[in-house]
């Protein structure tokens, strides 16, 4: 095979049949067969399977693990919590010290002035609460046209049918009958992929809020309760904003009078390094969703917080009817909320986010020399979250066959290097835990750049056999 063989690869019938049976990690039938990696436990940036075999968690588990695994102070939080009030709801004017506290933390936190919050158990649930609060507040304030949400293509918000219909992915419509109707998605803010050519990153922007202006007249803006984002896209490839975004997208709602929502599920706790990635794009939500980082995911637990203005109709209507209808019974569990708590206050003692702000910068710029790389076609980041995104071909951009399969084949033999990443699309996230040191960042990036090389000899080799 000649040296510019792969780039006429890709369209070919070899590529895919390369795509689909080279490796286990295309093949969803042959992954049913070999089961499952098995992870027994975890200790710092590390899990090891039940084979005692290590690997370094480049993904934090789900964007998650903000502390690192095994935390000792986390695990004493929730034996402590467990041992005095093991459970308690916030039903019915009733509560506890530790959602009390924990309410007031992340009041105080926030970037915006903040009024209440609201508990839950997941991203998902958090987002699903904040579509039903809006609707309760469109009516309260006699606008009962005021129901539509926008959200943005490859945009992740949750899987619930609600949270669901937020996302602006594919994956997670297909064969559920979803998005439900008023649930409408702009351009994904990706000036990779989405920008015309010669467009610069200014215009790009410019062009998106003029794109997101258009459907606000068309639909009616009397009709749209809010617009949903997270600072940075997680899920849909770790896409991080252009220049201008956020400023350009945020003056077309306030002309309209349009809430602002910040999903800072992934973002919020320093992945971006500031305490939230709405800090870090000047953004300015009237409601955000957290989760994940809240507990480095020790126990499942997520809030929303919204401001006065949001809250203000919502109570007036709730005690009009003399109820608000909606919680969980493990919204504001005592444990989870003790263990939130600590976590939060591991964050600050030990200056993680300014540990995501320093080693971030390192692992920005160590993961941009994988640009050299054939199959590299965009590296991307912020802070402590980034990806590489693989092409077949530089110039067009093009995949190996099916949209993921190079991603996929790639993301395997990363895991057989011992590095635990994750495959979106045809990206490869970078998302370590908060406490990652520089010699942690150049064993993640020794391991893409020799999981990228081997995909590459794979693709090679069947051609010039």
């Amino acid at each position: 095979m000649t040296s510019d063989a792969l780039e006429t690869l890709p369209n070919s019938p070899e590529a895919r049949d390369i795509a689909h049976h080279l490796h286990p990690y295309t093949n969803a039938r042959k992954n049913e067969a070999e089961g499952p990696l098995v992870i027994a436990r975890g200790e710092g940036v590390h899990v090891y399977d039940n084979t005692g075999r290590r690997y370094i968690e480049a993904m934090s588990g789900l964007w998650c693990v903000g502390v690192g695994f095994s935390e000792p102070r986390l695990v004493e939080a929730a034996r402590k919590q467990m041992s005095e009030l093991p459970y308690y709801h916030v039903f019915s004017q009733k509560s506890h010290g530790p959602v009390i506290d924990l309410a007031e933390k992340l009041v105080g936190m926030a970037p915006v002035p903040m009024s209440k919050v609201f508990f839950t158990n997941s991203g998902s649930e958090g987002n699903d609460t904040v579509v039903k609060l809006l609707w309760y507040r469109a009516n309260a304030m006699g606008q009962p046209q005021r129901k539509k949400f926008i959200g943005r293509k490859r945009g992740y918000h949750g899987i619930t049918i609600a949270s669901g219909s937020l996302t602006g992915q594919p994956i997670n419509h297909g064969s559920f009958d979803l998005p439900l109707p008023g649930f409408l998605h702009v351009t994904c803010p990706h000036h990779y992929r989405d920008a015309q050519p010669g467009e610069t990153e200014e215009a790009f922007s410019t062009r998106l809020a003029e794109e997101l202006e258009a459907l606000i007249l068309a639909e009616g803006p009397e009709t749209i309760a809010a617009f949903i984002g997270e600072p940075v896209q997680g899920a849909g490839g770790v896409v991080v904003p252009p220049a201008g975004y956020w400023a350009k997208i945020q003056a077309v709602l306030r002309k309209y009078d349009i809430l602002l929502v910040a999903d800072e599920v992934i973002c919020g706790f320093g992945r971006t390094g500031r305490m939230f990635g709405s800090e870090t794009f000047g953004m300015e939500p009237d409601v955000m969703t957290l989760s994940k980082q809240l507990s480095s995911a020790y126990l499942p637990i997520s809030a929303v917080l919204i401001n006065e203005r949001v809250y203000g109709p919502i109570a007036d209507e709730s005690a009009r009817i003399g109820v608000l209808g909606h919680g969980f019974t493990g919204g504001g569990h005592p444990v989870a909320s003790a263990v939130a708590l600590e976590n939060l206050n591991i964050i600050e003692e030990r200056g993680l986010v300014e540990n995501a702000r320093n080693v971030g910068a390192y692992m920005q710029a160590r993961i941009r020399e994988l640009a050299d790389l054939p199959l590299v076609g965009e590296v991307r980041g912020v802070g402590l979250i980034g990806a590489v995104e693989l092409v077949a071909e530089r110039e067009t951009k093009a995949p190996l066959g099916k949209v993921g399969a190079l991603g996929a084949l790639a993301n395997g033999f990363l895991q057989e290097r011992g590095v635990i990443s994750r495959a979106m699309g045809d990206s490869l996230a970078l998302c370590p835990p908060l406490i990652a040191t520089e010699r942690d960042i150049d064993e993640i990036v020794a391991g893409f750049r020799g999981a990228i090389q081997e995909a590459e000899r794979a693709i090679r080799a069947p051609a010039a056999a």
